[in-house]
């Protein structure tokens, strides 16, 4: 691949990019040297997929992420791709794929395929400002209960198993890529420690099982067994145990099956993550020590998990009166 611009002609989001310049090898190719920076699996896919539509975008479909000479671009082409992406996109959907262009010119630097004055050039640009309503829900205390009850009610493997689950995600707020990761040794079933390996960003840390919790947790390992390896399993028919990890989409298809079952709305797996914030805020606990149980980084990002809004305001508009007769 070489700088060449005389082939790049993006002025619209129709224009084209054609011929394409050879990628060269992986480990000399942008798009792959990005990737390898996400530690999850899931990451790499999501972001592998925006640099596809990037990609799309500047070749108006031809070519795919790997072909594109990103070292190429300059600030026109990327002032058509904001422009474009603003015109089919949400903002935050926007803001992503300017990351993922911003993050793949890096790249690009580092290999030598683009000058540090030309990175800075294409990506003087600003992210997309929007205020919108905040994605997913917190669950009503009734509706963890319904839940809960569910899987206790339900005497099969899978109804520890799913009950086990719901412990982890709602009542230590892990996200659902922790949950399966968890491993049968990173939980203290006597003082409720559970330790975090590789969270997101790589970082570990530790939580601590609520009352309820830890007992939910308890039996799910007397029928598991005490074999070493991931803390929860898949349920054959039959009830046998595999003790290897869940996949992500088998917690959601297990959460999807007790919602139905339970008469809960639906909900995703983050959403749970979301009722654990709030419901530890609601009840007193303070930001800083929500942040650090939670695994974030930043104390906003915390902030912006908290679903206690809407009650709030629903409170404080219950206090006017309408003079309707």
């Amino acid at each position: 691949m070489t700088d060449d611009l005389a082939a790049i002609a993006l002025s619209s989001p129709e224009a084209s990019l054609a011929p394409l310049p050879s990628p060269g090898p992986l480990d000399r190719n942008p798009v792959a040297v990005y990737l390898a920076t996400f530690p999850s699996r899931e990451s790499r896919r999501t972001m592998a997929t925006t640099l596809e539509t990037l990609a799309g975008l500047l070749s108006n479909g031809k070519a795919a992420a790997a072909e594109i000479p990103w070292g190429a671009l300059r600030y026109s082409h990327s002032a058509a791709l904001r422009a474009a992406l603003i015109a089919r996109y949400r903002p935050a959907t926007v803001n992503k794929h300017l990351a993922a262009l911003r993050g793949v010119l890096k790249q690009a630097v580092r290999l030598g395929r683009m000058t540090l004055a030309d990175y800075q050039a294409a990506t003087d640009f600003k992210g997309v400002k929007s205020s919108t309503l905040p994605r997913g829900r917190a669950l009503s205390p009734g509706e963890v209960r319904a839940l809960a009850h569910g899987c206790m009610d339900d005497p099969s493997p899978s109804g520890a198993r799913d009950l086990a689950l719901l412990a982890v995600l709602y009542g230590c707020g892990l996200r659902r890529a922790e949950a399966v990761g968890l491993e049968l040794a990173g939980v203290d079933l006597e003082t409720g420690v559970v330790t975090v390996r590789g969270g997101k960003g790589r970082k570990d840390r530790t939580t601590h099982l609520p009352p309820g919790a830890k007992q939910a947790l308890a039996a799910w390992v007397t029928v598991r067994g005490a074999e070493p390896g991931p803390l929860l399993c898949p349920v054959a028919k039959g009830g046998r145990i595999q003790i290897r990890p869940m996949t992500a989409q088998a917690v959601y298809l297990a959460l999807q099956k007790r919602a139905l079952e339970a008469s809960v709305g639906a909900f995703s797996p983050h959403d749970l993550r979301r009722t654990f914030v709030s419901d530890l805020l609601d009840a007193g606990a303070d930001l800083a020590t929500v942040q650090k149980l939670a695994g974030h980084a930043d104390p906003s990002t915390t902030a912006r998990y908290d679903r206690r809004g809407e009650a709030a305001k629903a409170k404080a508009a219950g206090l006017l009166v309408f003079p309707y007769r």
